[in-house]
């Protein structure tokens, strides 16, 4: 780590009086002494709020830590409301770098006879840029036929820049995690090591490759509607670590909403179709896009009325094991059910938190914060605010954040997000209750004991054959493993018989010595 990058972030969080963030009092004298000793770094904002001079600190340190302040923005559990909004403010607007370096990066990943053989019309200047990488627009030849693609590249010694900011992030959360009240329990090293491996994951195009490829088949052969996302084809073989190459794709962003509704786009059924997307992902694929920000996600209102959501940049995805897949959606359709008991069950037996907390009072504090919230459009209520709320409310009963569950909690945040924006009636609990229902039925009920069985069926005829010599070798084993306990036990009665024995003539032979050495004296 650069002694003059760690120099430059102190120095900016310093001028813009960030320290006020860590209470004085709470401080160890040896840090005080050091902010003593920089005492030319003074806080050059002290008229504006503390939330917005975290946003301006942040937008100056560069990208990494401007990526960083995006995801913290999504964690409305982790953030009071005011540092939350100023945080989704941060806008990733980066120079972009000269596209002759990008063109020859391309060249020399994909080799300079198969780019001149494939690839024309390629564009000097970058049809977008962002943090990690820039686009540049071009056409691949292939089998006679010209495609238009995108080429996506990474910026050059960008991993050094962001592994060096990591750590200075890990820094600052130990800070965080000693000296902040709830610090622990907010766990802010875990949070910067979840950041870490999300963003070296993007850092790797042939794993985006993978996740597009991968999403793109989930939503071409499972069983929902047509039309409900579609995800650009990915040339894998022209793809490498730092350069991907996927089909150009043209569509309106979602967040222009004044474009959308002048072509007649279906706003509601759109909407719908966004959350549609989020839990078929989740509960049917267990595999879902987790960057789902209205920069990455497109419409194709080629028929406004059978709108399309269009997925880019699938740089971060992720998935949720079968047990917390379970626990999180009969949590859902138990808030749908208002049944606040099951979800305070669920909470315990799932160990989000300790086995010793009063179901009682856990139901009676989610009872509070949620019941108002049902029967009323989305544009009346904020799942981020119930998520705030909720865990507020669930600090004395010491639940603690859910590292697994963060990029979901995001991404679900998302979605709300841009249901807000296209259709603000849109009822998000409605519109997702029949199909958790459904989906616990499925995984819960008789079809799914019968699928299971079905599924082990030839493995279960493969061991069938072996099953007498495993009852023999089991009953044979069992037996002498009965004897040797048995013989063990024996063993220890004569110890301590023999331990006894010793004790006794130990303290016989004392009590003699004692009266001896009395009668003497």
């Amino acid at each position: 780590m650069s002694s003059l990058r760690l120099y430059r972030i102190t120095k900016t969080f310093l001028q813009f009086g960030l320290d006020e963030l860590i209470p004085r009092h709470m401080l160890p004298w040896y840090a005080k002494l050091i902010r003593f000793k920089l005492f030319w770094l003074r806080n050059k904002h002290k008229d504006k709020p503390l939330a917005l001079r975290l946003r301006l600190a942040i937008e100056s340190l560069g990208p990494v830590f401007v990526k960083f302040g995006q995801m913290l923005s999504t964690r409305r559990d982790l953030l009071p409301e005011d540092f939350a909004a100023e945080l989704a403010l941060l806008q990733d607007q980066v120079p972009a770098f000269d596209g002759k370096l990008a063109k020859q990066i391309i060249i020399e990943a994909i080799g300079e006879e198969v780019f001149n053989q494939h690839f024309i019309d390629f564009e000097i200047q970058p049809l977008a840029s962002a943090s990690i990488a820039q686009v540049h627009t071009a056409t691949l030849l292939q089998d006679g036929s010209p495609h238009e693609i995108v080429i996506k590249v990474l910026r050059p010694n960008i991993t050094e820049t962001i592994l060096a900011d990591i750590k200075v992030m890990s820094l600052f959360a130990g800070m965080v995690a000693r000296f902040l009240p709830d610090g622990k329990r907010l766990r802010p090293k875990e949070v910067v090591n979840e950041y870490r491996k999300t963003i070296i994951d993007e850092l790797d195009l042939i794993r985006e490759a993978a996740n597009a490829t991968l999403l793109k088949q989930n939503f071409e052969q499972g069983n929902t509607s047509d039309h409900v996302l579609y995800v650009p084809e990915v040339y894998s073989e022209f793809s490498y670590q730092n350069v991907m190459v996927m089909e150009r794709i043209y569509g309106t962003g979602v967040g222009e909403i004044a474009t959308l509704q002048q072509l007649g786009v279906d706003m509601k059924l759109l909407a719908e179709r966004g959350v549609e997307v989020f839990f078929t992902q989740v509960f049917r694929d267990s595999f879902f896009h987790a960057d789902m920000h209205p920069g990455n996600v497109f419409v194709d209102a080629t028929n406004p009325a059978d709108p399309t959501w269009i997925a880019i940049d699938c740089g971060i995805c992720g998935t949720l094991n079968r047990e917390d897949k379970r626990y999180l959606a009969e949590n859902f359709v138990a808030f749908f059910n208002r049944d606040y008991r099951k979800v305070a069950e669920l909470h315990v037996d799932s160990g989000w938190v300790p086995s010793e907390t009063s179901v009682d009072e856990f139901e009676f504090a989610i009872r509070t914060v949620c019941e108002p919230i049902f029967n009323k459009p989305l544009a009346e209520i904020s799942f981020g605010q119930v998520l705030v709320s909720l865990f507020n409310t669930a600090r004395r009963f010491n639940m603690e954040v859910q590292p697994q569950l963060v990029l979901l909690q995001k991404t679900l945040l998302y979605i709300e997000g841009l249901g807000r924006q296209l259709y603000p009636q849109l009822d998000l609990w409605q519109t997702a209750k029949p199909y958790l229902e459904n989906w616990v039925k499925d995984q819960m009920g008789i079809k799914a004991v019968y699928k299971k069985v079905k599924e082990n069926i030839p493995f279960w005829n493969e061991k069938l054959p072996e099953i007498p010599d495993l009852v023999y070798d089991y009953l044979k084993t069992g037996r002498k493993s009965h004897d040797q306990q048995a013989q063990l036990i024996i063993q220890l009665k004569e110890q301590q018989n023999k331990q006894h024995k010793q004790l006794i003539f130990t303290i016989a032979s004392s009590a003699i010595i004692i009266c001896l050495a009395i009668f003497f004296h």
